[in-house]
């Protein structure tokens, strides 16, 4: 089974096969717009490389329902998806876990205030419990504290 380390941050971006983070690890923001990020981590099995595999990122509310957003056409659901391929290098010994390091940015969403949302990850279609960080979102009348994004 594949296993999968989520990190919210401000900006992230892959470089070089790395992970690159700014501002990350925060779980409180808002109440305005607020611009994020989400750093991940993937270790593919090594019996899982050399082949495609489908990933969705989805934000949620605190009930469990997808994020809606005005779009040009209507409200649309905050999601990523698309699909990623691991080789196994020359040299590396056989059984070896490949990481595939993604990051996801996103320009200022204005959300909620005093809410708590989810971004949760599907592999191939399954979810693990693991697979996802939340946070919550400053009520209106609370002004930005120390340790959280702005």
């Amino acid at each position: 089974m594949m296993r999968a380390v989520m990190l919210l941050c401000d900006s992230a971006q892959v470089a070089d096969g790395k992970l690159y983070i700014l501002g990350g690890g925060w779980s409180v923001t808002g109440p305005g717009p607020t611009q994020m990020a989400i750093a991940l981590r993937i270790d593919v099995p090594w019996d899982e490389t050399n082949r495609t595999h489908h990933i969705r990122l989805e934000l949620m509310d605190g009930d469990g329902n997808a994020v809606m957003l005005p779009g040009p056409m209507g409200e649309v659901a905050v999601f990523f998806e698309g699909d990623f391929e691991v080789g196994r290098p020359p040299g590396v010994h056989p059984g070896t876990p490949m990481v595939v390091p993604l990051a996801f940015g996103m320009g200022p969403m204005q959300l909620l205030p005093g809410n708590r949302y989810t971004w949760k990850l599907s592999i191939d279609g399954e979810e693990d419990e693991n697979w996802q960080v939340g946070f919550s979102t400053r009520r209106a009348d609370t002004p930005p504290g120390p340790m959280t994004a702005q």
